[in-house]
């Protein structure tokens, strides 16, 4: 295998609209070895030169893999020193489809990280967006960030040879356990406020929870289009809810270390079904519990002793009841629910796999 000291790794990363920091882009530049830069309308914050280009774009209403996004000028885009691979996420994203031209001016080969669980998405059956994945496909490298993303890969006729699973690599600095498990019942939902993350059916399952827990409090943190309903069932509930509003990466590590339980509660659409969850494995390196519901694929994140139950609000109300009302229990449970993440997802021991998987394409 390459030594990644001795033979580094030149990569060209193309970013989607509304990326985040911290996630893809910063795990590439991570890689032992690794030189990496970005093409974006602007930086997202990562540690990483960016070749700034415009998008086109048709619609504001999706963002990510679905936005109807391409850029517009990437004919002059030549990385300092050349590139090995130009990469990108998610195997319909219009961007990704710009990647298999541009590798091959670059005389570069094209890698595709993808989240994606679900070959029936209706996604890939719409142009553009089919074109972008019939080029996906014939990528050298298809990185699957989860277990299930390498079946959908090959349901979707990709050699299973040039999938690599190589599971997302979690910050267990930043989000660390406090010395003590919080005693006090304090959940907490850090999530977009939107209706496929559940928000709704969490304040009404909280709503039992406090028949059988007087003293428990949800805190809510994140934005979206539910933020007046939770705003209005806050002001309305007496204390038992605080709606925070918006927490940089820092405040929600901080956040987690002031509570017992993590909960949401997501259901899918036509278009999306919960593929992980990072905040589910953040949230258990925290040492807390997680109570969801059963949704998409996220079993290969909130991986035992946290509970997911079915999208029901007396179900969801029990599991939260079962860990908020024994303190004892949490006790017990505290360095094994943080154990069974950092086995599989530790960050220095994943961008090492990352790395690996490149060198092995």
């Amino acid at each position: 295998m390459t030594d990644p000291a001795s033979d580094p790794l030149r990569l060209c990363w193309l970013t989607l609209p509304e990326s985040r920091p911290d996630r893809e882009l910063s795990w590439l530049a991570a890689m032992p070895g690794a030189e990496v830069s970005a093409v974006g309308e602007r930086s997202t914050g990562d540690q990483v030169p960016f070749h700034l280009r415009p998008y086109r774009r048709l619609t504001r209403r999706f963002v990510e893999a679905g936005a109807l996004a391409w850029f517009g000028d990437l004919r002059t885009v030549e990385p300092a020193g050349g590139t090995d691979w130009v990469a990108s996420l998610e195997l319909c994203a219009l961007v990704t489809g710009q990647g298999r031209p541009l590798a091959r001016r670059l005389g570069a080969r094209q890698a595709v990280l993808t989240w994606g669980n679900d070959a029936r998405n209706p996604l890939y059956r719409l142009p553009p967006y089919r074109q972008a994945l019939n080029r996906a496909k014939q990528a050298d490298l298809i990185v699957c960030l989860i277990e299930a993303a390498k079946d959908h890969c090959v349901e979707l006729g990709i050699p299973e040879e040039r999938c690599a699973v190589v599971l997302p690599p979690l910050d267990v600095e930043r989000f660390h356990p406090p010395a003590q498990p919080v005693e006090e019942p304090i959940a907490v939902f850090v999530s977009p406020l939107a209706e496929n993350k559940g928000i709704d059916r969490v304040l009404d399952a909280f709503e039992l929870v406090r028949r059988k827990v007087p003293e428990a409090r949800l805190l809510v943190a994140g934005r979206g289009p539910l933020q007046p309903m939770v705003e209005a069932r806050a002001a309305a509930s007496g204390g038992a809810v605080t709606y925070l509003g918006t927490r940089d990466r820092d405040g929600v590590a901080a956040l987690l270390r002031e509570c017992a339980v993590f909960v949401t509660a997501p259901r899918p659409t036509k278009v999306w079904n919960e593929q992980f969850g990072l905040a589910y494995v953040e949230a258990m390196a925290s040492g807390l519990p997680v109570v969801t519901t059963e949704c998409g694929t996220n079993h290969e994140a909130a991986l035992p002793p946290s509970v997911r139950v079915p999208d029901e609000v007396g179900a969801l109300a029990d599991a939260l009841v079962t860990f908020l009302g024994d303190p004892g229990l949490r006790r017990t449970l505290f360095p094994e629910v943080r154990r069974v993440v950092v086995e599989r997802f530790e960050r220095g021991q994943q961008v090492a796999a990352l790395r690996a998987a490149f060198d092995r394409a």
